[in-house]
């Protein structure tokens, strides 16, 4: 029988054998590549002696045509309820309309951690010479920083008031036609995020976590996010990781924790990826590396992410991508960011031979050069195949 995952007094998470794991197959190609995703997830459970009882809720333009809602109470309290869950890509309107559902999910249930690793796998086409150089995990900060949407609309009385509160008060000199936002960024927050990057990083004996940040410019929010990492560093893990000031940049068998400047960590995750391991950085930072990373390795097409709060135990692992409506229904595209998201929720779920399992596959997949379009355009000699065939091709390596 189904049942649900829960949280030990520990902090550990007790998962049974047959869990109840709710999803949200997306909008746009959320109807072609959720399916085939999941068609992996159960072929690959199966071999392993695990079932997962899928219970869908509803997000995005489904909910809003079926219930009048963008996001359902009752599937916030699903996903609350369930702790663990996987969704596909949502639709977020530019310039108006809805705020993203997706911050959405991760404000309302405090998931902190955006948990996006970035690797290559063989047989995979990229833009650079070396991608296999590049091995690096994301820790984003996930529910802080301008994504935490306080802003007003320039013209507005609300918008008057503060630019009036910021020039004659604070001393700024803000445009009177300007839009107004609020970029929130708390020591609670930082360190609760770098915590989580630095006990990750010995989990998985990495050798070191680079804070990423503007504080240059930015000194009392993204600086404030580095000297509180440092801090975090002394106060919490002096036994096991060292701070670059504190050692000179040689930590001695512990974890080295340094530091970056946002713009030149562009340049150098191109130029020196080697240097990079365990990245703890800020909402809107992670947000433009992670895509920058994806693309040196693949493309957002094969990126996969989580939303974690390690606390509590939720989470939910989701399609980075967008939801390409133009291409919705045609079983075209690449299902590989569902499926490598899959792959993480596995791992998080401590089933780790079935992730690997699901890993190797679609790597032998692509290695005989059998894939979607994205990749066959830019591989010699492909054999180009539709989004569900891709995932038959998957399934048939397991």
């Amino acid at each position: 029988m189904p049942a649900k995952i829960t949280m030990s007094d520990s902090g550990a998470l007790n998962v049974p054998d047959n869990p109840t794991i709710p999803f949200i197959q997306g909008d746009g190609t959320g109807v072609d590549i959720w399916p085939a995703a999941r068609v992996v997830f159960d072929a690959a459970c199966a071999k392993h002696g695990k079932a997962i009882d899928w219970l869908e809720v509803l997000a995005g333009q489904r909910a809003y045509d079926e219930t009048g809602e963008w996001l359902p109470q009752e599937t916030v309290d699903t996903f609350s309820e369930y702790l663990i869950g996987i969704k596909g890509p949502l639709t977020t309107p530019i310039g108006g309309g809805i705020r993203s559902l997706n911050v959405a999910l991760r404000q309302l249930l405090d998931l902190y951690v955006c948990l996006r690793p970035v690797r290559w796998f063989q047989g995979v086409p990229s833009p650079v010479r070396h991608p296999e150089k590049v091995d690096m995990v994301i820790f984003r900060e996930n529910t802080e920083d301008v994504y935490a949407g306080y802003e007003v609309e320039e013209g507005t009385d609300e918008a008057k008031r503060l630019i009036e509160i910021l020039n004659t008060e604070l001393g700024f000199s803000v445009r009177p036609d300007s839009g107004v936002g609020i970029k929130p960024i708390s020591s609670t927050g930082s360190k609760r995020l770098i915590r989580a990057a630095i006990e990750y990083a010995q989990r998985n004996k990495r050798e070191s976590v680079t804070l990423v940040h503007k504080g240059n410019i930015q000194k009392f929010t993204e600086g404030a996010f580095r000297k509180w990492g440092y801090e975090l560093v002394r106060e919490e893990f002096s036994e096991t990781a060292v701070g670059w000031d504190d050692c000179n940049g040689n930590p001695g068998g512990k974890i080295l924790v340094k530091d970056t400047i946002a713009d030149i960590t562009l340049q150098q995750v191109l130029t020196r990826p080697e240097d990079f391991d365990v990245i703890a950085t800020t909402n809107l930072n992670g947000d433009y590396l992670s895509d920058a990373l994806a693309a040196q390795v693949g493309g957002i097409g094969i990126a996969p992410g989580g939303n974690i709060n390690y606390v509590t135990g939720h989470g939910i692992f989701e399609a980075t991508h967008g939801t390409a409506p133009k291409y919705a229904g045609q079983d075209k595209v690449n299902p590989g960011s569902v499926i490598l998201s899959g792959v993480m929720m596995f791992e998080h779920l401590g089933w780790n031979e079935v992730a690997s399992n699901i890993v190797s596959a679609l790597e032998a997949t692509i290695v005989d050069k059998v894939v979607t379009y994205d990749f066959a355009r830019l591989m010699d000699g492909a054999k180009e195949v539709s989004c569900s065939r891709f995932a038959s091709e998957i399934v048939s390596r397991l």
